[in-house]
């Protein structure tokens, strides 16, 4: 599934379509039925669609599971021997597609790149756009194996282009071509702590956040990063507030599961003060729940994870732009005020792939907030928790300056001693959670907002809501409808909500969770109390027509 819908991909980018793609697929080791949905049009897409134009189905069950989601018009490509399917349907196309695979590559593996040479060739495209894909994603390949995919996906164009169906789902030519650069959200992620300077990453492998790891480990030898597969969640967070101690820019990323071992971690880096950035990519809970599948339920876990009351800052990035340029401000904001900064993301950002422009390697600057090696050399009589009226102690960095550097979990003075004195507890506190947080409200993300002024209906979301609220208030762009996307929902925008629904006739939020939680912030952080809450809640993201449909029955 991943090679024939990375294949399509790179085809369709190649050729300047805009696209959008998601894989489905089961968690069990016996498998189930995977499948990978590729849009591609001449104007940007965004989200998912419910129905298929066309279906290419490797196996049988995929026929009946997907059959009724298909278009008026659409088709099935199916190989009906491989199969054994005997009955004629109007909406079958049947290609021998593992023949084809098996007499000109030699084996049925190639059965990919036949769909491949189908597909180029039912949507109009020359060959040679799958021929240059083909060869490079089997570049690491021997020279026969990818002759071989070659000559297997031209077998299966040259087979539909004799058929009734060649050309009969022509893409024209998009008059502003797509952008050039195909990325994931947690490839985004990835990039963007490497960008932002990080140099140790340590996780345990949980889906959906295993790819965040697997990028960083692709180039660490490049940009000199230590990449260390904990034991579990309870060392890797251990681990990056001990590198962060150190001075080295740190990174986390687990699930739901993972970041429950790491609360009280959590609070320990929210007690000594020591900046780290942990990635929560959500799936379906409780427990284990639905382990490739997503979810928006972890808001007010987030939000309240950890004992005791400390300053933190939970980004929820939409695109795989936010996801890039929150994890730069995610690293400056957790080292600015000494927190831990959690960025909030789900398996329908993480494994979602678009074709983006290049990212600005400039838009956000890469600052540090550390006592230099030089400056060091004149400090005396260290105090790491000096109380001061930003609530920010300078920090230092152990053996960079000549004084020692103490460090405590437990209450401490502004030394770094343990203390029980009163005083010292109340003035500590007021500095960790007071200080910190009200300075952070200058620093909030901006909620985006489109047509929000007069708007009969305002649509509320955060996360990987953003693609289909975009696109859906685009389809219902005859109704008063506006939408506003919080890519930061803690420390919450309170003045900005507010302001931008003081007006609004109806709010409703969408949110893939069962308990409304976004609806609840809001009223618990403004008084704002939502009309209605749009919820989906099993295991699949919002595809637009899901939505378009359920907001239609609210006009």
């Amino acid at each position: 599934m991943q090679t024939i819908g990375q294949a399509l991909c790179l085809i369709y980018k190649n050729f300047g379509a805009h696209i959008f793609a998601n894989q489905d697929y089961m968690s069990r080791i016996r498998g189930g039925n995977n499948f990978f949905q590729l849009r591609a049009s001449d104007v940007p897409v965004f989200t998912l669609r419910k129905n298929i134009d066309i279906l290419v189905a490797l196996d049988n069950s995929s026929v009946d599971i997907h059959k009724a989601s298909i278009n008026s018009g659409g088709i099935i490509i199916l190989d009906k021997k491989k199969f054994n399917i005997t009955q004629d349907d109007k909406l079958f196309l049947d290609v021998p597609m593992y023949d084809i695979a098996a007499k000109t590559g030699g084996s049925e593996i190639f059965v990919n790149s036949a769909a491949c040479g189908i597909i180029c060739a039912l949507t109009g495209l020359e060959f040679s756009f799958a021929e240059f894909v083909l060869e490079a994603i089997f570049s690491d390949k021997a020279q026969d194996i990818i002759q071989k995919n070659i000559e297997v996906g031209r077998a299966g164009y040259d087979f539909v282009k004799m058929s009734r169906l060649a050309n009969a789902f022509n893409i024209d030519k998009p008059k502003t071509p797509g952008k050039p650069l195909l990325m994931n959200g947690n490839d985004a992620i990835a990039l963007g702590a490497i960008r932002a300077g990080c140099k140790f990453y340590s996780a345990y492998p949980m889906t959906p956040s295993t790819s965040i790891m697997n990028t960083v480990a692709h180039y660490a030898n490049k940009f000199n990063i230590v990449v260390e597969q904990a034991e579990d969640e309870i060392a890797a967070i251990n681990m990056i507030i001990g590198a962060s101690f150190a001075g080295a820019r740190s990174m986390a990323a687990t699930s739901g599961g993972g970041f429950c071992l790491m609360v009280e971690g959590l609070s320990l880096a929210g007690m000594t003060e020591t900046p780290i950035v942990v990635v929560d990519a959500q799936r379906p809970a409780p427990a284990t729940g639905f382990p490739t599948r997503t979810e928006q339920a972890d808001l007010n876990f987030l939000i309240h994870a950890g004992h005791g009351e400390f300053a933190r800052v939970i980004y929820s990035p939409g695109s795989i732009e936010q996801a890039f340029y929150l994890t730069i401000k995610a690293f400056n904001i957790a080292e600015k005020y000494q927190i831990p900064v959690l960025i909030m993301t789900d398996q329908h950002l993480a494994d979602s792939c678009r074709n983006i422009d290049g990212f600005d390697p400039d838009k956000v600057k890469v600052r540090r907030f550390i006592i230099s090696k030089e400056e060091g050399k004149f400090i005396k009589n260290y105090k790491r928790y000096q109380l001061t009226d930003s609530g920010i102690s300078p920090r230092a960095i152990p053996s960079w300056i000549e004084d020692a550097v103490y460090a405590d979990s437990d209450e401490h003075t502004e030394e770094g001693h343990i203390t029980e004195d009163a005083s010292i507890r109340t003035a500590m506190v007021e500095k960790r959670f007071y200080k910190k947080m009200d300075s952070l409200k200058d620093e909030i993300e901006k909620p985006t907002a489109v047509n929000t002024e007069g708007a009969d209906l305002v649509l509320v979301g955060f996360g990987s809501t953003l693609g289909v609220l975009k696109e859906a208030i685009e389809m219902l762009k005859g109704e008063r409808i506006g939408f506003i996307h919080l890519s930061q929902v803690w420390p919450f925008p309170q003045d900005d909500i507010t302001n931008l629904l003081r007006g609004a006739k109806k709010v409703i939020t969408v949110e893939n969770n069962a308990g409304a939680q976004l609806a609840g912030l809001i009223r618990r952080e403004t008084g704002i109390l939502v009309d209605k809450s749009i919820l989906k809640f099993d295991g699949r993201p919002f595809d637009l027509d899901y939505l378009v449909e359920a907001i239609e029955q609210e006009c």
